[in-house]
């Protein structure tokens, strides 16, 4: 297939439309690309395309908004890059926003509650699905399993922090790829000699300096004219540290701020978090999102000197900017070597080992908002949060119910999903 390189207005148009239509998660987004950019416009070739999809999954953040991103560098350099994860997160960020202050001005109004009842009940089951469909995929080997249950009981059960989960994860697949390569499973025993397109290390230093002083620039002024112990420097560091931890998606997000956010911090409730989900997969963009909803509603709760509506909004922004700057250095710096990186077999050992973890982290956060959701007091054993046994929320549980069947058994998809829960649950508060 001759490949054909678009103009740079060509460009902007092409992922200002993508960045509109991009809903229904990575899979969704990366699907869409794949069709207007390499079966339809051909500017990116099968193989190539593939190869860059491949190593986005080596990096921490949104893969989507990172594929989107090497798409407009290998067509147009780094303004290409830029304009099109710009392009492709724009959208989904004003949504976002406009979603984030209705949900502020609507909260406790019985028919808003009612309908984030089916909200939060289609999240359950589309948290389900996501560690169901994530497990498939990652646990192929009897080490990969074990590593997934230990993640799972270091979270759940021991309150580790997602952190160490994924980073003794990574230095079991590193050692098991050392000693015992075959519990690893095929693919990840030796390298392969690659090339790389015109990488030098300097220059990777330079676009490390140079992306790492914008991706740090607004979180510095807040800190020089606000302080170190502002709720916007708190909010901006903690989602900045999470950019580099996020490995295995939003999902994985999730699970890191149910314990951080929803836990010690403080910021939002459990309920809160679910809501956030849901209005971060009713909108286009990487499912991400939800950490500017968050960092809105941390802020809306602890303003001062502003009045809510402007924390609340410096903060979205702040989270946005924080989350979604680190793609950019990512691509720049180490998308010249792209070649080298895919084939370094301890790398994708380590990769494949933390990608297991991460189904225990989703399975952790799935037994969270089961817990949250479907009951309405919390009981302590030996300093473990369990449900109430006699607290069983009905409604919550045939609501759970209703959008399991539709979302695993129908074609209904995550946002028909999502609007017939929604729905659903509206109906029921009105009953």
């Amino acid at each position: 297939m001759t490949e054909a390189k678009p103009t740079l207005s060509e460009l902007v148009s092409e992922f200002a439309r993508i960045g509109c239509l991009s809903f229904g998660g990575p899979a969704g987004q990366i699907a869409l690309m794949h069709r207007r950019i390499v079966d339809e416009r051909r500017w990116v070739g099968e193989d190539d395309y593939l190869a860059a999809l491949n190593f986005c999954h080596l990096l921490p953040g949104p893969e989507a908004q990172q594929l989107a991103t090497w798409i407009g560098w290998r067509l147009h350099g780094t303004l290409g890059g830029v304009i099109s994860g710009l392009l492709f997160v724009l959208p989904g960020v004003a949504v976002m926003l406009g979603l984030s202050l209705l949900y502020v001005a609507a909260v406790g109004l019985t028919w808003f509650d009612a309908v984030f009842l089916g909200v939060k009940a289609a999240v359950l089951a589309i948290v389900a699905q996501a560690l169901l469909r994530i497990a498939g995929r990652a646990l192929k080997t009897g080490f990969h399993r074990a590593l997934a249950l230990a993640a799972f009981v270091a979270m759940a059960l021991f309150a580790v922090d997602f952190p160490w989960v994924i980073g003794a994860a990574a230095l079991a697949g590193l050692i098991a790829a050392r000693w015992r390569p075959g519990w690893i499973g095929a693919g990840h025993g030796a390298a392969q000699r690659s090339t790389t397109s015109g990488a030098t290390i300097a220059g990777t230093l330079r676009t490390i300096i140079i992306w790492a002083a914008i991706w740090g620039a607004p979180l510095a002024l807040v800190g020089v004219t606000l302080g170190l112990d502002h709720i916007l420097w708190d909010i901006g560091a903690f989602f900045a540290k999470l950019a580099i931890v996020t490995f295995g998606g939003a999902y994985a997000v999730l699970a890191y701020m149910a314990q951080e956010a929803a836990g010690s911090l403080g910021w939002v409730t459990p309920a809160q978090m679910a809501d956030g989900l849901g209005l971060a997969e009713t909108t286009p963009g990487p499912l991400i999102l939800v950490t500017q909803h968050i960092g809105f509603l941390a802020a809306w709760a602890n303003s001062a000197p502003f009045s809510p509506w402007v924390a609340a909004v410096l903060a979205a922004l702040l989270v946005s900017w924080v989350t979604f700057a680190p793609c950019f250095l990512w691509i720049f710096a180490l998308a010249p070597w792209i070649d080298r990186l895919r084939s370094i077999a301890a790398l994708q050992a380590a990769l494949s080992a933390l990608t297991a973890a991460v189904v225990g982290a989703i399975a952790s956060l799935s037994l969270w908002f089961a817990i949250h959701l479907l009951f309405t007091r919390e009981a302590q054993l030996w300093g473990l949060v369990l449900p109430g046994p006699a607290s069983l929320d009905v409604a919550a549980l045939g609501l759970a119910l209703f959008a399991a069947l539709l979302l695993f058994r129908t074609k209904a998809g995550v946002f028909g999903t999502l609007m017939a829960a929604a729905g659903a649950g509206l109906l029921t508060g009105l009953l």
